[in-house]
């Protein structure tokens, strides 16, 4: 079980990556890291600055393509 304070470089740079993406949800960060929606918020506020944290989390926040349970069926998640 991974968690943020035993992230390596390449880990924290790909789920910032994959964070920042707006098709990948929180649930695919999820699966690949065991890293859940509140846990990639709090690596997101610790390793971005203030404006770039605010602007993620305005462009996150309700957007249906970062939850799956939001997705419509067509949006296809499994090459993720």
């Amino acid at each position: 079980m991974k968690n943020t304070q035993k992230l390596v470089d390449a880990d924290l740079s790909r789920i910032i990556e994959m964070a920042w993406e707006d098709k990948i949800p929180f649930e695919a960060i999820n699966r690949e890291y065991n890293l859940n929606e509140s846990a990639v918020i709090i690596l997101m506020r610790q390793n971005l600055k203030s404006s770039s944290f605010k602007l993620w989390r305005k462009r996150v926040s309700g957007r249906k393509t970062k939850h799956l349970f939001l997705q419509s069926s067509n949006i296809s998640t499994s090459n993720l």
